[in-house]
C-alpha cells in the first residue's frame, strides 16, 4: 500500500444502496497523487460523457491527499469534485477545517457517490465502516443545526461535511459545508449532492495515516515551522482580510459590478479594513494541524444586524464581492451575510456577484421593485442586499431568479441584461481583477473549472520555482505560467493549505515532505510533470463533453475593456487572446481545439485518454 494514504476508497450507489470498498491503486496514488487529480482519473473512466449534473449518473466524489491528516505543515485540505451543474464543465471545490483528516482517521481515501437514494440519507463512516442512515430529521436544517444534530447522535468527536436548504433545492451556486463555516463553495456542486438526497457525510475514527518516515515527516515540520514567514503574522491576526484596502485602492477588487474605478465609485475602502472587522472578533481559529490559524470566529451581533457568537469571519473574496463590487460599506452587512450563506451552504463569490448583477440590472431599468419584491435593490443599501440574500438562499420570490447563478438569472430576465452578468461559462468571476495581474485571465480561461483565481499561477506562489520570473522576457512567460500552475495543481491535490505554503522558504519543502511521506523521492520537476498530468487529465473531461475553451465568452469589464478612465489600471487593458495561445503553445495543446497532442499524451502517459478523444 502506497504510503500517505489509507489505501481504501468508498463507492456507494445511492439509488441501490450498495457500498463497495476498492483498493487504492498505487499507480493512481503515484500519477495523480489525490484530490481533484484523482477524481478526474476515475470519473473519466466511470462516467460516460453527456451525463445530467443533476442526474442519477453524475459521480460526486469526496477526496483527500496525501498530506492531509499527517504532520505535513497544514495537511488538512479535502476536495469535492464531479460534472458541474453551474458550467456543464470539470468541477471542483477545495476545503479545510477538519474534515479531511477525520475521512482518513476513519479508514478512507476518498469515496465516490452515483445514484440517487429514494429519500434523504447520510453516510456515516466510523473506524473503517461504512453504511447509509435515513436523514429525514435532517433535510431542511442548516448547516449548522446539522453538524449539532449528527455530532449529538454520533459524538462530539464525529466531522461532518452537509449541504443546507440551498443545496437541498439545487441552488447550482450552493456548496458543500464542513466545521460549521468551512465550504467547498465553487462549480456549484453543493446542488449534485441535493440532487442525490445526500444531506451529509459524518466521520470519525482513530485510525493512523501510514508514513514512509514519520520521525522525518516531523523533524521536516518542526524545521520549518521556525521558518515561516512571508504574511504569516498577518494572517494569523487578520486572515485574508489584511489585503481588503490594498486590494481595492491597487484595482484587483472588483467596484460596482466590476464597471467603475475605486478612486471614483468607492472612495472608502478602509470601512471594510482589517481594523474593522478585528474590532468584531472573538477568538482565533485553526484548521487540522495548522500552525497559522488564519480564520477567526466573531462576536454576537449586537446592532441592527443579529448573529450568534461564534459566526466565521468573512475572508477577503466575500468583502470584496459583498462590499465594493456592490459598493457597500457596512460590515455588520457583510458578516450577516456571510452567516446566512454559510448555514444555507453558498458561495459567496457567486452571491455577491448575483447581488451586484441585480443592482445593476435595477438601476439599468431592466428590474423594477415590483420584480425585486418590493426591495430597493439600489447601490451601497445594505439593509436590500441581506433581505436579497436570504430569499435567494431559500429560493423565494425574486431570490429564486438569482439562486442559480448570474448566467441563469440573465436568461430570465433578458432584455440585455447578460451584459452585466460578469461570469466565464457560468461561474461568477472571483474579487480580483485581470488587469492587475495579466496571468489571471489565463487561469480565468483554461482552467477546467473556469473563473478559479486559486488554480493559477500568481508571482507569490513561485518561490524557487522559475528563477529570475520577472526578469524573463514576454515570450517566455507563457512558459513560465505553465510551470507554476501545474506545480499548484500538486499542492491542491497533496491537500496542503495553499496559504501555508506562500509562508514556506521555497518550492523544495514539498519534495521533502512528499519523500517523508510517501517514501517517493521525486524532484520539483517529476512534480511539475503530474501537475501536467492532472491538467491535462481535467481538460481530457472538458473535451470530451464538448467543451472548448476557445469558444468561451469572457466579459470585456474583467479585460479592461473598456479600459477605466482613472485610478491605478487607467488604460489598461488584457490581451486574452494573446495570454491564452502562449499558454496552449507551451502546454502543446491545439490553438483551435484545446486538445492535448498525441505526442504530449503519451509523454504523460495518458494515450488511452488520447484514444476518447481521437487524438
Amino acid at each position: 500500500m502506497a504510503r500517505g494514504y489509507m489505501g481504501k476508497i468508498l463507492k456507494v450507489d445511492l439509488s441501490r444502496h450498495e457500498l463497495k470498498d476498492e483498493s487504492i491503486d498505487e499507480k493512481l496514488c503515484r500519477d495523480f497523487l489525490g484530490g481533484y487529480g484523482m477524481a478526474a482519473r476515475i470519473i473519466f473512466d466511470e462516467q460516460p460523457a453527456g451525463v445530467d449534473p443533476l442526474g442519477q449518473d453524475n459521480i460526486l466524489s469526496f477526496l483527500t491527499g496525501p498530506f492531509t491528516g499527517t504532520p505535513a505543515i497544514s495537511g488538512t485540505r479535502f476536495t469535492v469534485a464531479g460534472k458541474s451543474p453551474l458550467t456543464g464543465c470539470w468541477g471542483d471545490a477545495n476545503s479545510g477545517g477538519n474534515f479531511g483528516a477525520y475521512l482518513k482517521f476513519a479508514g478512507y481515501d476518498a469515496v465516490f457517490f452515483k445514484g440517487i437514494a429514494e429519500k434523504p440519507v447520510y453516510l456515516l463512516i466510523d473506524n473503517g465502516k461504512a453504511s447509509l442512515r435515513d436523514a429525514a430529521n435532517l433535510w431542511g436544517k442548516d448547516t449548522y443545526e446539522t453538524e449539532d444534530a449528527l455530532k449529538a447522535e454520533l459524538g462530539q468527536d464525529t466531522t461532518v461535511a452537509c449541504i443546507g436548504p440551498a443545496g437541498e433545492k439545487l441552488s447550482l451556486i450552493a456548496g458543500v459545508v464542513d466545521s460549521k463555516g468551512h465550504v467547498a463553495a465553487r462549480s456549484g456542486l453543493g446542488a449534485v449532492m441535493g440532487s442525490k438526497n445526500l444531506k451529509a457525510i459524518a466521520a470519525r475514527g482513530g485510525l493512523k495515516v501510514p508514513l514512509a518516515d514519520e520521525n522525518a515527516a516531523r523533524a521536516l515540520r518542526k524545521k520549518y515551522l521556525a521558518q515561516l514567514g512571508g504574511d504569516v503574522d498577518n494572517m494569523r491576526k487578520y486572515g485574508t482580510t489584511f489585503v481588503t484596502v490594498s486590494a481595492v485602492e491597487s484595482g484587483d477588487s472588483p467596484v460596482k459590478n466590476w464597471g467603475s474605478a475605486a478612486v471614483r465609485d468607492f472612495p472608502d475602502a478602509k470601512s471594510l479594513g482589517s481594523e474593522v472587522v478585528a474590532a468584531r472578533k472573538l477568538k482565533s481559529t485553526a484548521c487540522y494541524n495548522c500552525p497559522i490559524g488564519c480564520e477567526a470566529f466573531m462576536r454576537a451581533g449586537m446592532g441592527e444586524y443579529k448573529y450568534e457568537a461564534g459566526s466565521h469571519r468573512p475572508e477577503y473574496e466575500t468583502i470584496a464581492m459583498l462590499g465594493s463590487n456592490c459598493l457597500n460599506t457596512n460590515i455588520e452587512s457583510i458578516i450577516k451575510a456571510n452567516d446566512i450563506c454559510n448555514r444555507y451552504g453558498i458561495d459567496t463569490i457567486s452571491a455577491g456577484a448575483a447581488i451586484a448583477f441585480t443592482m445593476e440590472c435595477y438601476e439599468k431599468g431592466l428590474i423594477t421593485q415590483k420584480d425585486t419584491d418590493g426591495i430597493e435593490m439600489t447601490w451601497g443599501n445594505h439593509r436590500s442586499m441581506v433581505a436579497m440574500i436570504e430569499k435567494m438562499a431559500k429560493r423565494e420570490g425574486f431570490g429564486d431568479v438569482i439562486a442559480d447563478g448570474v448566467q441563469a438569472a440573465a436568461r430570465k430576465i433578458g432584455r440585455g441584461a447578460e451584459k452585466y452578468a460578469i461570469h466565464v461559462r457560468g461561474q461568477e468571476v472571483p474579487a480580483h481583477n485581470p488587469a492587475a495581474g495579466f496571468s489571471l485571465a489565463t487561469t480565468y480561461i483554461t482552467n477546467a473549472t473556469p473563473a478559479r483565481h486559486t488554480q493559477g499561477s500568481e508571482l507569490h506562489h513561485l518561490k524557487g520555482l522559475i528563477p529570475d520570473f520577472d526578469k524573463k522576457s514576454a515570450a517566455a512567460m507563457a512558459g513560465a505560467f505553465k510551470r507554476g500552475s501545474n506545480f499548484q495543481h500538486v499542492l491542491m491535490c497533496s491537500g496542503m493549505c495553499l496559504f501555508v505554503y506562500m509562508a514556506l522558504p521555497d518550492v523544495n519543502v514539498i519534495a521533502e515532505f512528499m519523500k517523508a511521506i510517501t517514501g517517493r523521492d521525486v524532484t520539483i520537476d517529476e512534480l511539475v510533470k503530474t501537475g501536467e498530468r492532472i491538467a491535462s487529465m481535467r481538460q481530457a473531461f472538458n473535451l470530451r463533453e464538448k467543451i472548448n475553451l476557445r469558444q468561451f465568452a469572457v466579459p470585456g469589464r474583467i479585460l479592461g475593456r473598456p479600459p477605466q478612465s482613472e485610478g491605478p489600471l487607467a488604460g489598461v487593458t488584457v490581451n486574452a487572446e494573446a495570454l491564452v495561445a502562449d499558454y496552449l503553445k507551451a502546454m502543446d495543446w491545439d490553438l483551435k481545439t484545446a486538445t492535448p497532442g498525441k505526442k504530449k499524451l503519451s509523454e504523460l502517459g495518458l494515450e488511452d485518454v488520447g484514444s476518447q478523444l481521437g487524438v
